[in-house]
């Protein structure tokens, strides 16, 4: 396995610059963040650029991969994680089209996968989303087979505040959802982004989760969780989580990383590791975005190699 960051976390530092920190403190490969460029932020860590894939061209992206290897970094796929089936038809239009575009700007990069959402509209019942994406997901996915890239959907309900309340803006949260839409495809171009910290405040199993779809997994997060316990006690399971589940870094959460590791090991996964940064504890500038990030290398670090 590799060890990575999503590059999301500096939204105003070029891609060069998070490359060689990165290769300088640990790390080995960057998820990049590849929302298309001038839309600005729609959310905390959306709208980040740092390759214009839309106007990358077959020199470029042979120029930039030898550029990012000769600074002893991989990109592990490259990330954008916006709305599919959001209620606004433009809005689902923008989306397509630009994952689109990214599967074919990773296939010019030689980059393994396109990490993304399948969305859902919060407003509608889970089995109504679910039959809604047969209307987008088989061509998306049969586009990606046709460029050798595979999409991983990552398990992110997005329920966080109450925008995004009672359904959530992303149907690919629960085992039992997975397993239904893999089960319309005959290959694995589809896969998972596992983030095991959507999983905690599911009460989802997730060493159970790595041993049933470990031949899915083509991408995965380190990210961790906090629950808050009192933030709990006032709004109840019912909230969706909604006051209580806490993104943290890895290491000050509820995740045994060696024990999440060692599944991933166990199940045969040889791929990147790449720590996702959302802990409001580290925020508000360079200096503290990167001590969070070595606080979670500390964490997952010796359980990668």
């Amino acid at each position: 396995m590799k060890l990575g960051l999503l590059t999301a976390a500096f939204p105003d530092t070029p891609l060069t610059e998070v490359a060689d920190w990165a290769a300088g403190n640990g790390f080995a490969a960057l998820e990049v963040a590849c929302w298309p460029r001038g839309d600005g932020a729609a959310r905390r860590y959306a709208g980040v650029s740092h390759i214009d894939v839309a106007g990358l061209s077959d020199a470029q992206a042979k120029d930039l991969t030898g550029d990012l290897a000769g600074r002893g970094i991989q990109i592990s796929g490259l990330g954008y994680y916006p709305n599919p089936l959001h209620p606004d038809p433009a809005v689902r239009a923008e989306a397509l089209d630009h994952l689109r575009v990214l599967i074919g700007g990773a296939a010019k990069l030689g980059v393994p996968v396109v990490n993304t959402f399948v969305g859902a509209d919060a407003t509608r019942p889970l089995r109504e989303n679910i039959e809604a994406a047969r209307g987008f997901l088989p061509d998306l996915v049969a586009y990606a087979r046709d460029h050798g890239v595979k999409l991983a959907i990552e398990n992110c309900p997005m329920i966080f505040s109450q925008d995004e309340w009672p359904g959530g803006h992303n149907l690919f949260y629960a085992p039992a959802t997975w397993r239904e839409i893999f089960g319309w495809f005959d290959d694995d171009t589809l896969g998972l982004n596992l983030d095991p910290s959507h999983l905690v405040w599911q009460m989802i199993d997730i060493e159970r989760v790595v041993r049933e779809f470990g031949s899915r997994l083509h991408h995965v997060h380190a990210k961790d969780l906090q629950i808050d316990r009192e933030g709990l006690y006032e709004h109840g399971v019912m909230s969706a989580g909604i006051g209580w589940q806490v993104p943290r870094l890895p290491g000050l959460g509820e995740i045994p990383w060696d024990r999440f590791l060692a599944a991933l090991y166990q199940a045969g996964y040889d791929g990147c590791v790449v720590i996702e940064h959302e802990d409001r504890g580290f925020e508000g500038s360079d200096e503290k975005v990167k001590a969070g990030f070595l606080l979670a290398r500390n964490a997952v670090g010796p359980y990668v190699v």
